[in-house]
């Protein structure tokens, strides 16, 4: 199977079973797409009669070309057929109860009613709860006695707002780093939060403790004004932003992402780009809102074709910061073409359930952060452990082969499935899919694969 696409001024082949990405002249990408559709003699005749009037364009030329393609293919690295589909569910049998990762919902409070928030202000459809140092301190000893041989172990202090409970995150962390070298382990740190309580102590911390802070950040004052208010309708934006930057300058720019979301009333969110730039901000994301089809800030169609060309825009963007050098991060175009993730991880998707699980307040375990509140979906606690293994297993299932809809995709081992919540919460099924986030990433992809070719190829 093979994709070929226009942009940026660049024909692009990809073969999607071998991973490899060929940009190449429109004749040789005009010939390619038709390859598999017509016998040879059609295809010289078209490219004669569609050509004729370039001097480089002959029959030998193209006879040629024709060679270059049967190589290319005798190779693998051109319609190569997909073998991987009894390899599925391989990797998550072989780590089955291993976990290696938790989202702690420290606190299910925030300080700010952002009204697109998927947790109902950090309630999550329940109750407000602050995590206590001791439930916590059980899911750092289940997350451990359930690692199994792995040495490097991911934590994410999560909310709500994480730093409504500070104290006892800073408890947390030290009680982690007590225990990690007993039993050989490593934990690395993430801390999500809005910035509302960030101060000279919160970043002296995390600049010791944390691998990566999370900053939520919209964009322009008036986009992130929109919604990120306080509880007396305020906007956040001018509180929050001169403490995001002394952060991210005392952490040297790095190890940080700053993450918006841009919704029906922003789908014009490089602007919005443009804007964190302008403040000094370089490791970026912007995420489209998830939230109810009939929620006033979602994404309609009318919407996508306007997201589509900001995400081209956005690529054309970067590579002209690239070629100044002043170059910048977004995170939906970081793609790895010559290693990336094993080909088991790519064909069996997410870890939600299995490797990666939510931890709320009260020490119930949930598939991930976006599945807290679902009655159904909750597997147990942090002292029994998954007690509700039907629901793991049907997570353990989920990969590229179980969704139909999947195995046509020339994506599916860019995207591996897809969010199972994502999936969940459009069709009720962990194993549908977000048709609309289908056709948002494979845009990034596209344009993140671009990117790729021109900084190759100059």
């Amino acid at each position: 199977m093979i994709h070929s696409y226009k942009l940026g001024g660049f024909n692009i082949v990809l073969d999607i079973c071998s991973g490899s990405v060929h940009a190449v002249d429109e004749v040789a990408y005009d010939i390619i797409n038709l390859y598999e559709k017509e016998d040879k003699e059609k295809i010289i005749s078209l490219m004669l009669e569609r050509y004729g009037d370039r001097e480089d364009v002959t029959r030998e030329e193209l006879e040629l070309c024709f060679e270059d393609i049967e190589e290319l293919k005798n190779e693998g690295k051109l319609f190569s057929e997909d073998t991987f589909e009894p390899m599925a569910g391989e990797l998550k049998k072989k780590s089955a109860g291993i976990v290696k990762a938790l989202c702690i919902h420290i606190a299910h409070t925030c300080n700010l009613n952002c009204s697109y928030c998927f947790a109902s202000q950090g309630k999550y459809h329940g109750d407000r709860a602050m995590m206590s140092f001791e439930v916590g301190k059980q899911a750092f000893d289940f997350l451990i006695a359930n690692s199994g041989t792995r040495k490097n172990l991911e934590v994410d202090f999560f909310g709500g707002e994480p730093l409504m409970n500070f104290d006892v995150v800073k408890e947390l962390v030290a009680y982690a780093r007590s225990i990690e070298k007993q039993h050989g382990k490593n934990f690395r740190f993430t801390l999500t939060t809005n910035g509302v309580l960030i101060d000279d102590d919160v970043i002296d911390f995390a600049n010791r403790e944390m691998s990566n802070v999370v900053l939520s950040l919209d964009g322009r004052k008036q986009v992130h004004d929109r919604f990120r208010v306080d509880y007396n309708g305020k906007g956040s934006w001018e509180k929050i932003v001169p403490k995001f930057q002394k952060l991210v300058e005392a952490r040297g720019g790095k190890n940080y992402y700053m993450r918006g979301t841009f919704t029906h009333h922003n789908p014009d969110f490089l602007e919005d780009i443009k804007e964190m730039l302008s403040l000094g901000f370089k490791e970026l994301s912007m995420e489209p809102v998830v939230c109810a089809e009939d929620d006033p800030s979602a994404l309609t169609k009318e919407d996508l074709p306007v997201v589509m060309k900001q995400y081209e825009d956005l690529a054309e963007l970067m590579l002209k910061k690239h070629r100044e050098g002043d170059g910048f991060t977004f995170y939906h175009y970081m793609i790895d073409l010559k290693g990336g993730p094993c080909i088991y991880k790519r064909i069996s998707g997410c870890g939600s359930g299995t490797e990666y699980m939510a931890v709320t307040p009260w020490g119930d375990l949930y598939p991930c952060h976006q599945f807290v509140g679902e009655e159904k979906y909750k597997l147990g606690d942090v002292w029994q452990g998954v007690t509700n293994t039907d629901i793991q297993n049907e997570f353990a299932e989920c990969n590229v082969y179980t969704r139909e809809e999947c195995r046509s995709c020339w994506a599916r081992l860019y995207c591996s499935g897809g969010c199972a919540a994502n999936a969940y919460h459009a069709t009720g099924s962990v194993k549908g899919i977000y048709a609309t986030g289908c056709e948002l990433f494979k845009k990034r992809m596209e344009c993140a694969i671009m990117l790729e070719v021109a900084k190759t190829l100059g």
